[in-house]
């Protein structure tokens, strides 16, 4: 007897080629008995007859739609946009949780249809820490971006970041970056806080992987309160802490516009400036892969990026990884009672509560 039919869904946010499901865990389903349906995707960082060679069935891209009622249909990010009831379970980051916009609408959808939301952002242990998270690429490629940015700057390019297009792997990213920085005369310095965390962890390894100086700030160095006049002396400012309360900025206005400022590079890896918790209050607006580069000041260079999927620039490696944390997790999908799943079906009830 099969166990529960996982359907993976085709992307369909601009630019998104990563995966909740490479080829290697599809594998994993299949020979632990589920059924795997896959989509056919034209933006996948996996090509269709890498899942083929896997043993799971074929799909046209969308079709998740009329898939089975029993099917738990498996994603990234955001459906496609519209109104017809959700029948089936689904897992993917909804960004509804934190009353963003839209939000109500979405959830309304599982309720008319009886459908249920498992939250990839709400999936975590006891100790109420995510089980699969992108953070460690997030932060690898949002350091990435800012070196880059800073080369360009010092070639006098402007803007510093055109549009963005993902790298085939890691080597390859890593060496066009080593090819800019070869041509300049100095290098850059980074300074990383939230260093200690996932995505400052790939920060700061972005940075030693380039041979260049990084200072790496985490809970024992910010204690003091920000703002912390200390960013000004870096070129390079990575912010890879997430705020849930209300605390001092780390930077101001008023400190950017300091003559002696020597920073030119900002890359906001939380990246939440909607929010009253934003440590950076120095922007209200996320930047994007079509238009990376925000120019917070002219007078003295200052360039800010503040993208929201980062490790889209890395899609495979960042699929495996993310995926490799999933997998333990989506492998005792039959019980629903235990693992991650209770806890996250609970809060979707409780949001999607008079809905």
């Amino acid at each position: 007897m099969s166990k529960a039919h996982i359907w993976l869904r085709a992307e369909t946010k601009p630019d998104e080629e990563r995966t909740a499901l490479s080829p290697a865990n599809a594998t994993a389903l299949v020979e632990a008995g589920f059924k795997v349906t896959v989509e056919k995707s034209t933006q996948s960082i996996f090509d269709i007859e890498q899942y083929q060679q896997t043993g799971v069935e074929i799909a046209p891209a969308g079709s998740w739609i009329d898939a089975p009622r029993d099917a738990i249909i498996l994603g990234l990010k955001e459906l496609p946009e519209d109104d017809f009831p959700l029948i089936h379970q689904h897992i993917y980051f909804a960004h509804a949780y934190k009353e963003q916009a839209g939000w109500q609408a979405l959830l309304s959808r599982f309720t008319r249809g009886g459908g249920e939301l498992f939250d990839l952002e709400y999936l975590v242990d006891e100790n109420k820490r995510r089980v699969a998270a992108f953070g460690y690429w997030a932060g690898f490629a949002g350091a990435a971006l800012a070196v880059q940015a800073w080369a360009n700057q010092q070639q006098g390019i402007t803007p510093p970041l055109g549009e963005l297009s993902s790298y085939k792997n890691k080597q390859q990213l890593q060496n066009a970056l080593q090819q800019a920085l070869d041509a300049l005369p100095n290098q850059p310095k980074l300074m990383v806080i939230g260093a200690k965390g996932r995505s400052g962890t790939g920060a700061a390894d972005l940075a030693k992987s380039l041979s260049l100086e990084v200072i790496e700030w985490d809970m024992a160095e910010t204690q003091k309160g920000g703002p912390f006049i200390e960013i000004n002396d870096a070129d390079i400012f990575v912010n890879c802490v997430l705020i849930n309360r209300d605390l001092p900025p780390f930077i101001t206005k008023e400190m950017l516009a300091l003559a002696e400022r020597k920073l030119s590079v900002i890359v906001d890896v939380s990246c939440d400036p909607y929010g009253s918790y934003n440590p950076l209050p120095i922007y209200n607006e996320c930047t994007t892969f079509k238009l990376p580069c925000l120019s917070i000041a002219t007078d003295n260079t200052l360039d800010l990026i503040a993208i929201d999927h980062l490790p889209s620039l890395l899609p495979k490696e960042s699929s495996e990884d993310y995926g490799q944390q999933l997998i333990t997790h989506l492998l005792t999908l039959d019980d629903q009672s235990g693992g991650v799943w209770p806890g996250a079906l609970a809060l979707f009830k409780q949001k999607s509560q008079g809905l």
